[in-house]
């Protein structure tokens, strides 16, 4: 069966998508099949996989909302190989609202992952939006493993502690399969003292393990989604490329 990671953290800005799609590059790269589901209205995975906006009729939010809409019939193959998205466009926002009154709401996501799609893939990616509302509910129940990204500053830890309880409620209630792949330091700038701090503080919160690879700040990195492609496509024998190779390799190893 295929491993179902969701990318949450209700802090905006932490470098979920771009962890999302890199994540999903690398993991490709290495001969896996991915498919990236893009679980955020704001649709920066779908747009940063290459695909127009313009051009995306239908998407999560009609696979979320009607129940005769399969997850396969929206997914579109993207230019990395191996590389399949989901896309979704701001239709997503109403359809949050709309699954408020839906009987079994935290399960839509779930149960339109049939076997059919989880075999399919080695790795499905689910890119969460920066709240924690239905939408990162419908990925924690969907999920056997969570990516926690966190931004090596100050605030940023203090936010880790609200999801952690949302994720232990979502495995004592919903989701008893659900793991804590790990945290995944983001941003990180080795050059200051804060951020030297912020990484001893994030291994030091004890419960829950941190990746060994550390996501750096980059400008290259930056640039990659603007041509709609990971960046082990982009610049493969960039640091960033090699982080997230390591990080693919981590993930791998951690099921």
């Amino acid at each position: 069966m295929g491993k179902v990671i969701a990318l949450a953290n209700q802090k905006g800005g932490v470098g979920k998508t771009t962890c999302a799609i890199n994540l999903g590059g690398a993991l490709a790269q290495l001969g896996n099949t991915v498919l990236c589901i893009d679980l955020d209205p704001q649709a920066n995975l779908t747009v940063g996989l290459g695909v127009d906006l313009g051009s995306v009729e239908r998407g999560m939010a009609n696979v979320l909302i009607e129940p005769e809409a399969s997850l396969a019939s929206i997914i579109l193959h993207t230019t990395t190989k191996h590389l399949d998205v989901a896309p979704t466009n701001i239709d997503l926002s109403a359809a949050e609202v709309e699954l408020f009154s839906a009987i079994g709401r935290e399960m839509a996501l779930r149960d339109k992952l049939t076997k059919e799609i989880v075999e399919r893939y080695d790795y499905i990616l689910i890119d969460c939006p920066p709240t924690l509302g239905l939408l990162t509910l419908n990925a924690l129940v969907s999920a056997n493993g969570v990516i926690i990204p966190v931004q090596t500053q100050y605030y940023a830890l203090k936010g880790v502690a609200a999801l952690l309880k949302i994720i232990k409620t979502v495995q004592d209630r919903l989701n008893p399969k659900l793991k804590v792949l790990g945290m995944l330091p983001t941003f990180y700038d080795s050059r200051t003292i804060l951020g030297r701090d912020m990484l001893d503080s994030l291994r030091d919160l004890g419960d829950h393990q941190v990746f060994r690879t550390v996501i750096r700040q980059s400008v290259k990195i930056g640039e990659a989604p603007t041509a709609g492609v990971p960046i082990t496509a982009y610049d493969p024998k960039s640091d960033a490329a090699k982080a997230f190779i390591d990080l693919a390799k981590e993930v791998a190893n951690a099921h």
